[in-house]
């Protein structure tokens, strides 16, 4: 599931971040800092101290950009255990995550033997370090000879086996009350090869775990390799599909010109102009394509360094491939990114003129086994492998003739279109042009969908 983010308590952690951080920075080091961490400028520096520079920063940004600076900070600065455990649970609570049941984890812990881990107790160590507060902020403070949670685990856990339980160990840590996604980024850090280096050790942990996370809609399902071996992910089988999108065509000025280069391997090649055609082929995670995303993949692609000119570039590269004629469709993309403004890199990116099939032979060649809807209006990839088509139905669904006679054919080949998407996991949803061909009457409407569909209000209230 996804939650909305805890804004008051995110701006609340962000403020005890930037009540320490100011010092180990310079006056002047703060404009740059600021800019890295996604913060407005800092007031100038004229008599207020750098505590107050910053503070003033933060007050001034608005709430939609608050976990973009969180996720900023995470990446890029020092803090305290607890400080970046604490901001880190907001961030992952506000995206998606799959909810594993208290009782669920103790039945789990239960029947974990750990001789496997005990094989490679520095990684397993390293693992747990990542996740959890083993207490080495405060080793030796006050000078007071301390025993860290680190050490006990060492000594309890991996040197004398049977001191402690995998249940004790799991109580320890705190792992039996801690937030949903903390607890499943453990059980997908328990299964990866960073930890165990070791297919077979890897495949008894999923196992084991899977028999006590399937009876409450959660699995360990393999998602790909990366070194030679398997990488698993923590999912919620029967949501969208289970498939990862290998190469997203969008955006294109006409039909692509398309040629397997390999057949054996299903590796395909877009002979056409890079200006004329968009492929992301970057592997899509479990939260799905998000704006900051497809931006980063723009910018390596397109060797753009400056952020905000790289995402104006994007965007009037994807509103250009907008059909002139359909208002309808250039106001949804248009709202969607007014919307949206403060918030565009945490929620999901719109991908206009998306091909979904693709078909070498014209409707006419290929007759009546021909693919219907070749290439739909939107998609978007939300969190949980949800896959969400959006058309804006003008008179060529359902008539011919420039609209002047209705055609039924038309009609019943678009559901047949539908239903087959459907059966391949995706959610498709249809807007009339009327209802969007407006913009100041399409904005309640579009402002409505999105919430729901999103579970996030629009910042937008211009």
């Amino acid at each position: 599931m996804a939650e909305q983010f805890d804004l008051a308590r995110l701006r609340s952690l962000l403020e005890g971040v930037v009540g320490t951080l100011y010092e180990r920075y310079r006056h002047q080091d703060l404009p740059e800092l600021c800019e890295r961490l996604h913060l407005p400028p800092p007031p100038a520096n004229d008599g207020p101290t750098k505590h107050q520079r910053l503070n003033a920063s933060l007050q001034a940004c608005p709430d939609g950009r608050l976990p973009q600076v969180a996720v900023a900070v995470l990446d890029s600065e020092t803090l305290l255990t607890a400080e970046h455990h604490a901001l880190q649970d907001v961030v992952w609570l506000g995206r998606h995550y799959v909810e594993v049941p208290g009782r669920t984890r103790r039945e789990l812990a239960k029947a974990l033997d750990l001789d496997d881990y005990r094989d490679y107790p520095d990684r397993f160590l390293a693992l747990l370090g990542r996740l959890w507060d083993l207490g080495d902020d405060w080793l030796g403070e006050w000078g007071t000879p301390t025993v860290s949670l680190r050490e006990e685990i060492a000594r309890h856990v991996m040197r004398f086996r049977d001191d402690w339980s995998t249940e004790e160990l799991f109580e320890r840590l705190g792992a039996f009350e801690a937030p949903h996604p903390r607890f499943g980024r453990f059980l997908e850090g328990l299964a990866s090869a960073a930890v165990l280096p070791d297919e077979h050790a890897q495949r008894r942990f999923v196992d084991l775990a899977n028999k006590h996370l399937q009876p409450v809609g959660a699995l360990l399902r393999q998602e790909g390799e990366a070194d030679g071996y398997p990488v698993f992910h923590l999912m919620q089988p029967g949501r969208g599909t289970a498939r990862r999108p290998r190469n997203l065509i969008f955006g294109t000025l006409g039909k692509p010109d398309i040629r397997f280069t390999s057949a054996l391997d299903n590796d395909i090649e877009i002979a056409e102009r890079a200006d004329k055609i968009m492929v992301y082929d970057t592997p899509v995670g479990n939260d799905g394509l998000l704006w900051r995303d497809l931006l980063s993949w723009w910018q390596a692609t397109r060797g753009i360094t400056d952020l905000e000119q790289a995402g104006r570039a994007l965007y009037d590269r994807m509103e250009e491939s907008l059909p002139p004629e359909s208002a309808g469709q250039r106001n949804l993309f248009w709202l969607y990114h007014r919307l949206y403004k403060d918030v565009l890199h945490e929620v999901p990116a719109l991908l206009p003129e998306i091909w979904m099939h693709w078909d070498p032979k014209t409707v006419r060649e290929r007759g009546e086994n021909a693919l219907q809807n070749l290439r739909m209006d939107f998609l978007m990839l939300l969190p949980g492998r949800k896959r969400v088509v959006l058309e804006v139905d003008g008179g060529q669904h359902y008539t011919r003739d420039k609209g002047a006679v209705p055609d039924s054919e038309k009609y019943a080949a678009t559901m047949a279109g539908d239903r087959d998407l459907k059966f391949r996991g995706y959610e498709v949803f249809r807007f009339g042009h009327d209802e969007l061909r407006d913009r100041d009457r399409a904005r309640p409407v579009v402002a409505d969908f999105f919430r729901q569909l999103l579970n996030r209000p629009p910042d937008d209230h211009s």
